[in-house]
């Protein structure tokens, strides 16, 4: 079992960037919002590993946001952090920036909250270590985050149809 210790916000931040290219968007250069969700559940998936010091699954895209284009030539930055932890599932903000490097001009591209859960080696859903927000903006989060899953709580869990798999 990974250690259960307190970790301040701090220590699992990520910051990943990626340089769009023609292959990342449509024959008009603008770049296909699943290239920006990628990033976004790529940088959130290890800032939620790096939490948990396990494996983790995303569970749940809570909101997802795009409030500007991103062009080809773009560097797109993703920023995540934990917001908040319950017994085994982690919620991870994380907010998207493009810059023109040209320019240096940088707009907010996106921004979501998706919920992880951590997982030992057969799948099984295992204790995440409590969090520690240590700033004034970090414990506004969480508290956001807090009431975000009190709402998550009150909605019914989708039931899978009988016969379905998950992805592959």
């Amino acid at each position: 079992m990974s250690d259960l210790s307190a970790k301040p916000v701090s220590a699992s931040r990520t910051i990943m960037s990626h340089a769009m290219l023609p292959s990342d968007a449509n024959p008009f250069g603008n770049v296909h919002g699943g290239e920006v969700m990628k990033l976004i559940d790529s940088c959130a998936g290890i800032t939620a590993q790096r939490h948990a010091r396990s494996r983790v699954v995303t569970a749940r895209i809570d909101e997802l946001s795009f409030l500007a284009p991103v062009y080809v030539g773009d560097l797109v930055t993703a920023k995540a952090s934990v917001n908040d932890v319950g017994s085994k599932s982690m919620e991870i903000g994380v907010r998207v920036e493009a810059e023109n490097t040209l320019t240096g001009k940088t707009v907010h591209v996106s921004s979501a909250y998706l919920v992880f859960v951590a997982i030992d080696e057969e799948g099984r859903p295992i204790p995440v270590p409590p969090v520690v927000a240590e700033t004034e903006d970090e414990r506004r989060r969480m508290t956001a985050a807090k009431a975000r899953r009190a709402l998550r709580l009150q909605r019914p869990r989708p039931r899978p149809e009988p016969g379905a798999t998950s992805g592959g």
